[in-house]
């Protein structure tokens, strides 16, 4: 494909070169998906929010089965993006400076002179996988905290800056429950989208099954880098929201809180807890990167409500009578949307 300028979103605005450089990333965009493709039979759905995240700096939660290629994925899309990969299996036992890393005495054999040494941990990285983060402890799952809004760690009163692009992308199971600890409505609020991972069609598990039981072994190109990825995710920063498309995603937000005046019933009857004004942030950024990964320099109402599920879904709290009655979160956020229409109707 032809070369990306990745210096250009960093210069000083310019409309026209920002529209051109929206044009590459769609070309990009379309070589990236053909690339995993080769590896990853369908899921074209968790592969676009994968992307979205990407490029508005969010990060992902996602929640299958086992077996579904949630780490395939997310390895494959690394490699494609020529960017640094650490893969760590969350257990019970993990310490939280198995994740940030830890100090070690070291002695200078010269002088005898006895010194800490900073040993940097796997999350210092730019994609990190958490495989089954819901399987260690509140205390380890914390450490990310800091890491994923800050985009850096502090151990022994030193700080210590990740490598940017830096992304966690975590994987849970929702099948087994025993021995888990679910995380903490604070640590889900760090996520950006929640994404669900289902079982392919009939004629892409077929597809699966031929090209992983055989001798195919695809060859992946390269098509980003990490300095490009900077600089097209700061293009995502400055394209243009319009006023009625930031009070829509304010408004949806906000009508998932049962004390909120523009609640609809509904709500009020199945909701404990709504999401908050993170969920109006991601749903603005989430529409910014669907757009430019469309070819397009502007987002749009219909960008947000393509993202409300995977925004929504984790942020808010049903009440005993939902669980009671069988209310499934993907069901009550559509029914929202179809009560906050787009068109303000």
């Amino acid at each position: 494909m032809e070369h990306l300028d990745a210096t250009a979103p960093l210069q000083a605005p310019d409309p026209e070169r920002d529209i051109k450089a929206v044009e590459q990333i769609a070309k990009a965009y379309q070589f990236v998906k053909s690339e995993v493709g080769k590896v990853v039979v369908g899921q074209e759905e968790v592969i676009d929010q994968l992307l979205i995240a990407l490029f508005a700096r969010g990060h992902g939660l996602f929640v299958g089965v086992p077996g579904l290629a949630k780490t395939l994925l997310i390895s494959t899309l690394a490699q494609v993006l020529d960017m640094s990969f650490n893969r760590i299996q969350f257990t019970p036992d993990l310490m939280p400076s198995d994740i940030t890393g830890t100090d070690v005495l070291e002695e200078d054999r010269a002088t005898g002179k006895r010194v800490f040494r900073f040993i940097k941990g796997p999350i210092f990285c730019n994609i990190l996988l958490a495989d089954e983060i819901n399987r260690t402890p509140p205390k380890t799952q914390a450490a990310l905290l800091q890491a994923m809004q800050e985009q850096k760690v502090t151990a022994s009163g030193q700080t210590y800056l990740l490598d940017l692009p830096f992304l966690v992308f975590a994987t849970q199971n929702p099948i087994e429950q025993e021995g888990t600890y679910p995380l903490p409505e604070a640590q889900l609020d760090r996520f950006m989208f929640m994404i669900g991972v289902n079982y392919p069609s009939q004629a892409e598990e077929r597809a699966i099954v031929q090209n992983t039981t055989g001798t195919y072994a695809p060859e992946l190109r390269k098509v980003l880098t990490p300095p490009q990825i900077r600089a097209l995710q700061a293009l995502v920063l400055r394209v243009p929201v319009a006023d009625n498309v930031v009070d829509y995603a304010v408004s949806l937000a906000r009508a998932t809180r049962p004390a909120d005046p523009s609640a609809p019933d509904f709500v009020r009857r199945w909701v404990q807890w709504g999401a908050g004004p993170r969920a109006s942030q991601f749903l603005i950024l989430g529409a910014k990167a669907r757009a430019v990964l469309m070819g397009r320099f502007a987002a749009g109402r219909e960008d947000v409500r393509a993202l409300a599920v995977p925004v929504l879904q984790h942020r808010i709290i049903k009440n005993f009578q939902a669980e009671a009655e069988g209310i499934e979160t993907p069901a009550l956020i559509a029914r929202l949307l179809d009560a906050i229409r787009a068109d303000g109707g």
